[in-house]
C-alpha cells in the first residue's frame, strides 16, 4: 500500500492513516474467496472491517449477500464492496426456526431453515457477520429499558448463522446488550454451544486498538468446531492494541478541505448555536458554561459535552448520528466555527476516502448521511473480530486435518 502517512507516525498509525487517506491494500492472492453474508449490514462498516482483515492475511472477499431494511444503505454497501445478492428486507422474514428454553441451556427445537427463495441458492458461507438493531440495548433508550422487541433479532441472527451454515458466526453490539431483559447473549451462546459452536465474548475498544474515537462494542464470535476460551476474543484484542491516536490524526489534511458537496460542508446552523460556538473560541474553552447553554441546562447537566468543542489532540467521542448539531454532543470542530463535516466524522468513524457514499444514481440527503456514519461500527473494531476469526478458523482447519490423518 502506498504510504501516504504524516512522518515519524509508528507503523500501525501510518497503516490505518494511509487507509483513512484513501489507499486501498495491492496484492494478488490464489487463496479460496472468503463467502461472507452480512446481516443488519447498514452502510458497511463492520463488512468494510472484515474485508480489511481478510485482506491482511491473503483473502479476497466474497460479499455473497446483504440485508438489511435500509435499502439506501443497502445500495451504499453493494456499491462500495460488491455484493453478488442484496435484500431490503426485514432479517425475520428469511429464516424459520424455533427456540427451547432460555440461556446456557437453550436450544432449537429443530434446524433452522431459510426460507427466501434467493438466499437459499447462496449455499453454505464461511462466515456470517451481523449486528442486530441496538436500540433496546442503547443507554440513551431511557423507556424500553431494555425489553424492546428488536432485540429477539440478536438470536434470529444466529438462528439465520447457523441455517446458512456458517463455519463462523459474528455478531456485534453495544455493551449493555449483555444487560438485555431477556438475556439474549446468553441464550445466543447456548444456541451456538448446541450446534456445535465454540463461543468467545469480548468488549472491544476503538480508541484502544489505534483509532480516534473512543467507541466500544460487545462482540460474540463463534467457529464451528472449535473450542474457544471464554477470553480468546479479549486476548486477540490485546494482541493488537495499540495506542489512541488524536483527532488531528484522523482529520488534519481536511481543515481547508470544506466545500459544496454535502460530504465537505457543514449544516448551517442556528444563530443561538452560532454564538454559542464563538463564545466557545473567543474564551478559548472546550466545554460551554451552564450560563451559555438553553433554560433547561443553566441549572446543571450530566451531558457536559453537548455543545462541547473537540480537542485536537485527542480521540474524538463517540460519533453519533447528531454528528451535525452541537446540541447532541460535542461536535464542533476543534480550529474551525463549526460543526464537523459528513467527511470528517466518515474519517473519524473509519471510513476511507475512497468509500463512496454520494454515488451518482442515489439521491443524496444530509440526514442519510448522519444515519449511514453515525450507525456504523468502526472498521478498527470489525477487522479486530475478524482476524480473530480468521484465526480461529485456521486453527480449527489444521485441527480436523491432523484428525483425519
Amino acid at each position: 500500500m502506498d504510504d501516504v502517512a504524516d512522518t515519524e507516525l509508528s507503523d500501525e498509525a501510518a497503516f490505518w492513516q494511509s487507509i483513512l487517506r484513501g489507499k486501498q491494500v495491492s496484492g494478488e492472492t490464489d487463496a479460496k474467496p472468503l463467502k461472507i453474508v452480512d446481516a443488519f449490514c447498514g452502510s458497511g462498516g463492520l463488512g468494510l472491517g472484515v474485508a480489511l482483515a481478510a485482506e491482511a492475511v491473503g483473502r479476497k472477499v466474497d460479499f455473497t449477500a446483504i440485508v438489511d431494511t435500509d435499502a439506501t444503505a443497502v445500495h451504499i454497501h453493494r456499491h462500495n464492496l460488491g455484493a453478488r445478492k442484496h435484500l431490503a428486507t426485514s432479517v425475520a422474514s428469511l429464516v424459520d426456526f424455533h427456540v427451547v428454553d432460555t440461556g446456557e441451556a437453550a436450544h432449537f427445537g429443530y434446524d433452522p431453515e431459510i426460507v427466501h427463495s434467493d438466499l437459499r441458492r447462496v449455499g453454505t458461507v464461511d462466515m456470517f457477520i451481523a449486528g442486530p438493531p441496538c436500540q433496546g440495548h442503547s443507554n440513551l433508550n431511557n423507556h424500553t429499558r431494555r425489553q424492546d422487541p428488536r432485540n429477539d433479532l440478536y438470536v434470529t441472527a444466529v438462528a439465520l448463522g447457523v441455517a446458512l451454515g456458517a463455519e463462523v458466526v459474528l455478531l456485534e453490539n453495544v455493551p449493555t446488550v449483555q444487560n438485555s431483559h431477556s438475556d439474549v447473549v446468553a441464550t445466543a451462546a447456548g444456541l451456538l454451544r448446541s450446534c456445535g459452536y465454540g463461543v468467545s465474548m469480548a468488549v472491544l475498544k476503538a480508541d484502544e486498538l489505534g483509532a480516534a474515537q473512543r467507541r466500544q462494542r460487545h462482540f460474540l464470535l463463534a467457529v464451528k468446531g472449535r473450542v474457544l476460551e471464554p477470553d480468546y476474543l479479549l486476548q486477540s484484542g490485546k494482541r493488537l492494541a495499540a495506542p489512541a491516536m488524536p483527532l488531528s490524526w484522523a482529520i488534519g489534511d481536511l481543515v481547508d478541505r470544506e466545500g459544496e458537496s454535502l460530504l465537505d460542508s457543514a449544516p448551517n446552523l442556528t444563530p443561538v448555536n452560532i454564538a454559542r460556538i464563538d463564545y466557545l473560541f473567543d474564551n478559548d474553552l472546550h466545554d460551554l458554561p451552564d450560563d451559555q447553554r438553553p433554560d433547561c441546562h443553566k441549572n446543571g447537566t450530566t451531558y457536559t459535552a453537548v455543545y462541547g468543542r473537540l480537542h485536537w489532540n485527542r480521540p474524538a467521542q463517540t460519533i453519533t448520528t447528531g454528528f451535525g448539531t452541537p446540541g447532541q454532543g460535542r461536535y464542533v470542530h476543534s480550529l474551525q466555527r463549526r460543526v464537523i463535516t459528513p467527511r470528517e466524522a466518515a474519517r473519524i468513524q473509519g471510513f476511507p476516502d475512497w468509500f463512496d457514499f454520494a454515488p451518482n444514481d442515489l439521491p443524496l440527503k444530509r440526514k442519510n448521511l448522519a444515519k449511514w456514519i453515525g450507525d456504523a461500527v468502526h472498521p478498527i473494531l470489525g477487522y479486530t473480530a475478524a482476524l480473530t476469526a480468521l484465526a480461529a478458523l485456521e486453527e480449527a482447519s489444521r485441527v480436523g486435518a491432523r484428525s483425519a490423518a
